[in-house]
């Protein structure tokens, strides 16, 4: 039961936050929602493609969100064994669970800064 509703008994928010740590365990940082959505927005790409489409991303902590991502279901890698050697990323149909997640952060992200803006001017 979001913490916005009603009747919500102390062991519903503590259930509540236990579950919103979880979630932020597996999600939160600086990068992987930012991998998440160019996966989605762009299709199955290769590592040099995300590094260029997550800008500011270095080889190295790209490579280790993939693998933690890949690690919790969020991504899967596809190899194929042509010459040369073809390596992709894509999200798994369990990673498109959290697609209503990133659109509402995205939406308020832009509501957030509207009002920052107006805030500012006024």
């Amino acid at each position: 039961m979001p913490f916005c509703e009603g009747n919500h008994t102390r062991e519903d928010s503590k259930k509540d936050l236990i579950a919103l740590e979880d979630t932020l365990y597996v999600i939160g940082g600086k990068w992987k929602l930012k991998i998440i959505n160019a996966l989605y927005v762009n299709g199955n790409s290769r590592f040099n493609q995300l590094q260029q489409i997550v800008t500011g991303i270095s080889a190295r902590v790209l490579s280790k969100e993939l693998k933690e991502m890949e690690l919790n279901g969020f991504i899967k890698r596809n190899v194929y064994t042509d010459t040369p050697v073809v390596i992709t990323y894509g999200i798994t149909s369990y990673c498109s669970t959290l697609g209503p997640v990133l659109s509402t952060l995205i939406e308020w992200g832009n509501t957030h800064k509207d009002k920052i803006r107006k805030d500012y001017r006024n």
